[in-house]
């Protein structure tokens, strides 16, 4: 499978990155070791998390997902033919950039993931009380010391993440290689703007999240009747406006055509956009998880991604 590299990290993933968010909440602790196994089999290599997954949800408390994962890791005994991505910054017991958390934070995560190093670390928020060279020379501690091979910025406007290249350009520190930003065929302005041409200007990587807008790209809803009982619902209720319908049913159409279900389609589209390494997909069977990631292999015809940008741009 062809890799793409990640900026100029030096890290390497395939065309598609597993979502752990799902990993100790809708997926059990068994489901989620299926799913790892199956995903590096089929030779993909990159898994995202974060230290607040899945802090939302009844009874969880934040870091189930690299708790498992760690578990995953340690059964599997293979950790340097993944590469591991989590973040810092919204869990409520470890909340800010502060060198501080940052510093306490990394030690928590490394603890539940068993591993002594992260490939990424991500910032999971733009903290704007925290001086920007305060929270880059933390990370740059983490990466000296070989606790971190690269950092990214998550949910960053291109204004602060442009400032934050600056400041470490300035002052010598690392600086910001791969960005994570919500983008996909609903959503699309909030990358596409400013965002993409940074990237593709400072040579950043970026792994994209939200790519199947919460599941509503896998068609799998068509309506908001359907999303009684869903575990996402309540992500998923703004999708379906007249926009979001007309966007469904082009993406049914063109489908058909290609012969890919929706979820193939959509993030088969992510995968040919300018600035983007790997979107980012989660499952919660090893049947979904088969379905996103034969996605590398469809191949959109010029006619299909015409079709598909007029109906959701």
């Amino acid at each position: 499978m062809h890799k793409r590299t990640l900026g100029r990290s030096g890290l390497d993933t395939a065309p598609l990155v597993l979502g752990g968010n799902v990993f100790g909440w809708t997926a059990d602790e068994d489901t989620s070791f299926k799913l790892l196994d199956r995903f590096v089999e089929r030779g993909f290599n990159a898994i995202d998390t974060a230290d607040v997954y899945s802090a939302w949800a009844p009874g969880l408390a934040g870091g189930e997902s690299e708790a498992v994962m760690g578990r995953w890791l340690a059964k599997r005994g293979r950790r340097d033919d993944v590469v591991i991505m989590t973040k810092v910054g919204s869990l409520e017991a470890r909340k800010g950039l502060s060198a501080d958390n940052i510093a306490a934070a990394v030690e928590d995560s490394l603890r539940r993931l068993q591993t002594d190093y992260l490939d990424v670390y991500f910032a999971h928020i733009d903290d704007d009380s925290v001086p920007l060279e305060e929270t880059l020379g933390a990370f740059s501690k983490l990466v000296e010391a070989g606790k971190v091979r690269a950092i990214g910025a998550s949910n960053y406007s291109a204004d602060r993440l442009r400032e934050a290249l600056q400041v470490s350009a300035d002052k010598g520190l690392k600086r910001y290689e791969i960005m994570q930003p919500g983008y996909n065929l609903y959503d699309r302005a909030g990358f596409e703007q400013e965002l993409a041409a940074l990237a593709q200007g400072e040579e950043l990587g970026v792994v994209s999240y939200f790519s199947l807008a919460s599941g509503f790209l896998t068609g799998k809803y068509a309506s908001r009747d359907d999303l009684k009982g869903a575990a996402r619902a309540g992500f998923l209720e703004g999708f379906f406006d007249e926009r979001g319908m007309q966007l469904l049913e082009t993406l049914r159409k063109v489908s058909a055509d290609v012969g890919g279900t929706p979820a193939q389609v959509s993030l088969a589209w992510l995968m040919t956009r300018p600035g983007v390494t790997a979107p980012i997909a989660s499952a919660t069977s090893v049947e979904q998880l088969d379905d996103i990631l034969a996605a590398a292999e469809v191949r959109l015809p010029q006619e299909a991604l015409d079709a598909l940008d007029q109906a959701s741009r």
